[in-house]
């Protein structure tokens, strides 16, 4: 299962604390099979996994799920306030 960073759990905590209609964040796979993207959510989709962690709450589809079982997610806030999202292998 995706894990997340502390990093991230806090990117999420803040927008779900800044923005009242957002309640998560969803990573969702491209129609070509190959690409993920993520978007703010207030909630899950049909079929999404739910991740909670440390207050953030991540909604993966199907598809990503499975491209994301071994994967860890980190994320930065660069010095114009863009959010920066990169993966890397779980230990």
């Amino acid at each position: 299962m995706l894990a997340l960073t502390e990093n991230v759990t806090e990117i999420v905590k803040k927008l779900a604390e800044e923005v009242p209609a957002i309640n998560g964040l969803r990573i969702a796979a491209e129609p070509d099979g190959q690409s993920l993207s993520v978007s703010p959510a207030d909630q899950a989709a049909s079929g999404d996994q739910v991740l909670e962690q440390d207050g953030a709450t991540v909604y993966v589809d199907e598809t990503a799920s499975v491209m994301l079982a071994d994967k860890i997610l980190d994320g930065g806030v660069d010095a114009e306030g863009n959010i920066q999202f990169a993966l890397g292998d779980q230990a």
